[in-house]
């Protein structure tokens, strides 16, 4: 770890319903109230539905809410999607963009990344920029190539430190029982860094790691120099587990 801030992230996915998810919730704020000094930042990202009802379990915590996706547009005609606005509005501080189950689930493009990041900082939002590659790919060689070309594309000219994380998801290492190195993790972030240089202050940018974080692995992916923090799915479901691996940040 460097001087920056650890980012402890929780991605929930289409995981829980009300009463589970404000349980979760109230455990985690008893945690971390207002006025944070355990040395690490923490973010859950609930389902949409569930935004307003973690929002008020959250009250008088120093825990930020954040959005799994978000649409490039403000308003309109668009079903089933949410604005950066609305996000805002449902008391959102941060968005999840890039995810590795939107692009290949959804077919998101990284030019689509693009657009929904740079309407995300238009409405304040910081925005968590996923990038990865798949199975093939690395076994192809071709990871690092597939790193920068999402970079390159899916960071948008309004990007900073500041305002934008970048959250390395190497798909082939999620529920599938094979893992990423030590090694593997490093030389990535290492590469991501040094990447992103010509769109941000790379030395002040956090990179978070989020390929099936667990307690048991968290302390040694957290004490890399390039990891900044990790992007936790299954685990952040279990506040035992979520906290156990903030904690191992510090």
């Amino acid at each position: 770890m460097s001087n920056r801030r650890p980012m402890i992230a929780g991605n929930w996915k289409m995981n829980g319903l009300r009463q589970d998810g404000q349980a979760l919730a109230k455990t985690l704020a008893e945690k971390l109230p207002v006025g944070n000094t355990a040395g690490f930042d923490m973010l859950v990202c609930p389902p949409f539905p569930l935004l307003g009802h973690i929002e008020a379990a959250l009250s008088g915590s120093a825990i930020m809410l954040g959005g799994q996706d978000c649409h490039m547009r403000d308003k309109g005609a668009f079903t089933g999607d949410t604005s950066p606005a609305m996000l805002k509005d449902a008391g959102c501080s941060h968005v999840i963009l890039g995810h590795s189950e939107r692009r290949h689930g959804h077919g998101e493009s990284s030019e689509l990344i693009n657009a929904k990041a740079t309407a995300a900082h238009t409405h304040g939002l910081v925005v968590v920029l996923c990038v990865g590659e798949t199975e093939k790919e690395r076994d192809e060689q071709r990871a690092q190539a597939v790193v920068e070309q999402q970079l390159m594309e899916s960071i948008p000219a309004s990007a900073t430190a500041e305002n934008t994380i970048i959250a390395y998801e190497p798909v082939w290492a999620i529920g599938t029982g094979r893992n990423a190195s030590v090694e593997d993790i490093s030389d990535m972030h290492a590469f991501i860094r040094k990447t992103i240089a010509s769109r941000m202050d790379a030395a002040k940018a956090r990179l978070l790691y989020g390929g099936s974080v667990k307690p048991s692995n968290a302390r040694e992916t957290l004490s890399l120099e390039d990891v900044d923090g990790v992007l936790v799915g299954g685990a952040s479901l279990v506040a035992e587990d979520f906290w156990a691996i903030a904690t191992a940040s510090i």
